[in-house]
């Protein structure tokens, strides 16, 4: 052994890594657990508050979220944002344990984790509220729901993807019994409680000013039930007065591992992308009424 390193293989891609940051770093969440997160930019990107950022997250299921090739990320990092990932409990970056520290009745501290690095984010000036995008699918919908339902004043842009969002009924639907033990039941009189506090759909509040936010789905998903996306876009665009965009992108062909041909995919990835970039810029001012 020498500990040499030489270079094995390296995709053929229009982006020079080279060009770019990559770091880790430590935050503390509500709890006072450290968690860590990574955060990407172009290098000499200013720390101003003023740029764009975009950050994703997961949480659950022991599934660890480590840095990996994303066009979509390549691309907001190539217009100049930001991207964030940090490794919420609930994953299984530090085994087990940290897997556990987010199951059942402790769900909230994947959100807590979450609201503390958005904190975190937006403190050390890498972006403000009004340029803060955020995006997650399936349990990561989950997420997104939460982010909208507990903290809308952090966030501008919203992607709710297969989102599991009534947290009260996912069990009677699709591959919903196959998730209680990762979240509990509504019908566990037990569970019941802790589920109601933090159920997206539940907790939705006529007259709050929420984000700009695209819920993202299709016929053909088989995991989590298209419903959520559909009863709650149809909720959030009667309770909300923020005048912000609340759509739904919803796919007859189109499914939870998407499926789709690469134009389609293609396609979607740019409704996406430009849905979180345009909403995570200047606000529009608003015209006068005449």
């Amino acid at each position: 052994m020498t500990g040499k390193r030489d270079l094995f293989a390296q995709p053929k891609t229009p982006f020079d890594t080279a060009q770019y940051d990559l770091q880790q770093v430590f935050y503390k969440s509500k709890d006072g657990t450290k968690i860590p997160i990574f955060i990407a930019g172009k290098k000499g990107l200013k720390q101003d508050g003023t740029a764009r950022l975009l950050m994703t997250g997961y949480g659950g299921f022991n599934l660890s979220q480590t840095p990996r090739w994303n066009p979509e990320w390549a691309w907001w990092l190539s217009q100049g944002g930001w991207f964030a990932l940090p490794n919420l409990r609930g994953g299984g970056e530090y085994g087990e344990h940290w897997h556990e520290q987010a199951m059942f009745e402790k769900k909230q501290n994947v959100f807590d984790d979450w609201f503390a690095a958005a904190k975190f984010l937006i403190d050390n000036k890498y972006t403000s509220s009004q340029h803060f995008a955020i995006t997650g699918r399936s349990n990561g919908g989950l997420l997104m729901g939460a982010s909208v339902t507990q903290h809308p004043e952090l966030f501008s842009a919203v992607l709710c993807g297969y989102p599991l969002l009534d947290m009260l009924r996912y069990q009677k639907f699709e591959q919903g019994p196959q998730w209680t033990t990762e979240y509990g039941s509504a019908e566990n009189e037990k569970q019941f409680p802790y589920l109601l506090k933090y159920s997206p759909y539940q907790s939705v509040k006529e007259g709050t000013a929420y984000p700009a936010i695209m819920f993202f789905t299709g016929d053909s998903d088989t995991r989590v039930d298209p419903l959520h996306a559909r009863k709650m876009t149809a909720l959030m665009q009667a309770a909300s007065t923020s005048g912000r965009p609340i759509l739904l992108h919803y796919s007859l062909s189109g499914g939870h591992s998407e499926g789709v041909g690469v134009d389609q995919q293609i396609q979607d990835d740019a409704d996406q992308l430009t849905f979180l970039w345009t909403e995570s810029g200047p606000v529009a001012p608003k015209h006068a009424s005449m």
